[in-house]
């Protein structure tokens, strides 16, 4: 994608006509995903992809209306990327309440529930404050990567992070060497290793960036 064609990219925050592309979106970036792959306990292709599209479609239906940050990518009109964070305002991992555990619970099963839950805990135990996000999702569409769109979605998602006055930071847990480097180029450091069930990664944070003409 040449210079031009990014710069009429832009970040703004989804609208609630835009989940269903975006579940489907997360869908097929995610289909791979080895903690998906661990977590959803199941051989069975078609049940896997069952199990995958309720777990997206909940956790998106659930961020929208805790009123969290879904920030869309955009060229021009259409939808070509997502990044869907989520604050300690609202409980995570054990503390999840109890209709999003059900719905959870209905669509993917109980011990898909139960390491969606182990996963958030895992990852807000290393945070280093109570005033610190996750990045649950981010996804370009499938023949949007590889055109330096990455970048401009991550470096999205700081520059909110950087306008949150309440924020110190955000974490997000990174399994492949090439989501590493995307990440570190943009300020984001190793907190430390970290398992999520059989698979091993690093939670890599950002630390918000302070205005100085603002101090």
């Amino acid at each position: 994608m040449d210079n031009e064609t990014l710069e009429d990219c832009r970040a703004v925050y989804l609208t609630a006509e835009d989940l269903r592309i975006a579940a489907s979106i997360l869908y097929n970036a995610y289909h791979d995903d080895p903690f998906f792959v661990d977590s959803l306990f199941t051989s069975d292709k078609a049940a896997y992809e069952q199990k995958l599209r309720a777990a997206i479609r909940e956790e998106l239906n659930t961020l929208w209306q805790q009123k969290q940050a879904l920030i869309g990518l955009f060229d021009h009109d259409r939808l070509v990327g997502l990044a869907c964070v989520v604050t300690q305002e609202v409980p995570l991992g054990e503390g999840r309440y109890w209709h999003w555990r059900l719905k959870m619970l209905l669509g993917t099963g109980w011990q898909s529930t139960q390491a969606l839950m182990k996963k958030e805990s895992s990852i807000v135990e290393l945070l280093p404050s109570k005033h610190c996000g996750i990045l649950q999702f981010i996804a370009l569409a499938p023949n949007e990567q590889h055109k330096g769109l990455g970048h401009k979605l991550v470096q999205a998602v700081v520059s909110w992070c950087d306008e949150q006055p309440d924020l110190d930071g955000i974490g997000v847990f990174v399994a492949q060497e090439s989501h590493l480097q995307l990440f570190t180029q943009h300020d984001f450091v190793s907190l430390g290793e970290l398992n999520i069930g059989s698979v091993h990664g690093q939670l890599l944070f950002y630390s918000v960036q302070q205005d100085d003409s603002l101090l």
